[in-house]
């Protein structure tokens, strides 16, 4: 027997309303799916980078080694680097039997106009009458080397007064054995005191008083990178070498030299 329409309405719509709500109390498999993975993203991501990926300064440009290069840029030459040919066109100016207190000012005065350093081989009993003189020539930038108590012959003297004249001199890192004359006795003395012995590669012979020219000539003529030059600011007039040296530094600076001391 078909029932009334007006009771089968409201059963269709209950049996409709449960459906939908036990539809909506059970999880469907797609959404379980998406959620799971979304999770796991976001707790574990950053431990799963892998160590090459993440950014990092190429080896080339990195801070540290940039301040390194500055300071490279800035190194000196060391004070005891005797590899006197290694720092292209450089002279070594030297001036021996001084301190003069008519001279060796004026050689400082040309060596400051040419901005050049160089260094005295200075007699003790010079030294004694004249302090303020190597005072001068230390507070210019220049360097002091020992040339003996008074210039006396080393080679002709007995081992006990060749030891005192050396002795004697004035504290310096280098002796300059007066005349030149040497041998291997006196270099074990002097090195024995922790001094180096130093000669020359150029003499300008300017003790002799040769004239402006020849001195003048002797410094153009002897200059190469890394070669010592002898000349002298004490021991008489030394009006010649003066006058020669202001001319030739003006020539050798244009033609490139730069003067600096010997590390001693």
């Amino acid at each position: 027997m078909t029932k009334p329409p007006g009771k089968l309405l409201p059963l269709v719509a209950a049996l409709l309303c449960g459906a939908v709500l036990a539809q909506a109390a059970k999880p469907s498999d797609q959404s379980v799916t998406s959620a799971a993975p979304a999770v796991q993203t976001a707790a574990h991501a950053p431990l799963n980078v892998p160590v090459k990926a993440r950014p990092t300064h190429p080896p080339s440009q990195p801070g540290p080694k940039k301040h390194q290069s500055r300071q490279q840029q800035r190194t000196t030459v060391p004070a005891d680097d005797w590899n006197l040919t290694g720092h292209g066109k450089v002279l070594y100016l030297t001036f021996d039997d001084g301190p003069q207190p008519e001279w060796t000012p004026k050689v400082l005065q040309v060596l400051r106009k040419h901005k050049a350093k160089a260094t005295f081989f200075v007699l003790g009993i010079q030294v004694a009458q004249f302090p303020e003189l190597v005072t001068l020539e230390r507070a210019a930038g220049h360097h002091v080397g020992n040339h003996t108590w008074d210039h006396k012959t080393l080679t002709l003297l007995p081992d006990a007064k060749m030891r005192q004249e050396i002795t004697s001199g004035v504290k310096s890192k280098c002796l300059r054995p007066p005349t030149g004359a040497t041998n291997a006795k006196i270099e074990a003395t002097a090195a024995a005191v922790h001094q180096r012995q130093v000669l020359w590669d150029v003499d300008t012979k300017d003790w002799t008083k040769p004239g402006v020219a020849r001195i003048e000539h002797a410094l153009l003529a002897g200059a190469r990178p890394g070669a010592i030059i002898l000349m002298h600011d004490g021991g008489g007039n030394r009006s010649e070498t003066v006058t020669a040296l202001d001319q030739a530094l003006t020539k050798l600076t244009r033609a490139g030299y730069t003067y600096r001391s010997l590390p001693c």
